[in-house]
């Protein structure tokens, strides 16, 4: 019975983390600014996994639908759509 919880626990942690989609522009940019982009990488991922995370880093975008998150100095613009994919811009 505790290993059919323990699946139930790892299934139910796979299903709630979002998909992460780069834009070719947010692609490029990662490559322009190598040494923090696994820093980012990591920030959005933590995000996509636990929205809670970065709950004081994400800002919604006055008259748009997309969201704004802090990492540094940088700032990562994204949307998220009812599906639950991240798509980065």
């Amino acid at each position: 019975m505790h290993n059919a919880i323990a699946n139930l626990e790892s299934y139910a942690i796979i299903f709630l983390v979002k998909a992460v989609r780069y834009t070719a522009d947010a692609a490029k940019a990662l490559r322009r600014h190598a040494t923090v982009a696994s820093r980012i990488r990591g920030a959005v991922t933590d995000y996509a996994t636990d929205q809670t995370a970065h709950a004081n880093n994400v800002t919604r975008l006055v008259g748009s639908t997309a969201k704004r998150l802090r990492v540094g100095t940088y700032r990562v613009v994204f949307e998220e759509s009812e599906t639950g994919c991240l798509s980065l811009k």
